[in-house]
């Protein structure tokens, strides 16, 4: 998921995707445990779509403090 796709999300559908995505993180670590794994890269990609997605709802909440400050 690129970043513009994500800025253009809301604050509750980021969450979801959070959710959904760290229930397939699982899924895939379990796979992975078990060797039925077929792609190994999608579990750097997954985790990395997290971050992007922790990142984004961060700034937007010292965006928000930044505002309410002045």
């Amino acid at each position: 998921m690129k970043i513009k796709q994500i800025r253009d999300l809301s604050d509750d559908e980021l969450m979801q995707k959070i959710k959904d995505l760290k229930g397939e993180l699982f899924n895939l670590r379990f796979q992975a445990a078990t060797g039925q794994l077929d792609n190994p890269r999608r579990i750097r990609e997954v985790r990395k779509t997290i971050a992007r997605i922790k990142t984004v709802l961060t700034e937007r909440q010292n965006d928000n403090k930044a505002s309410s400050a002045k």
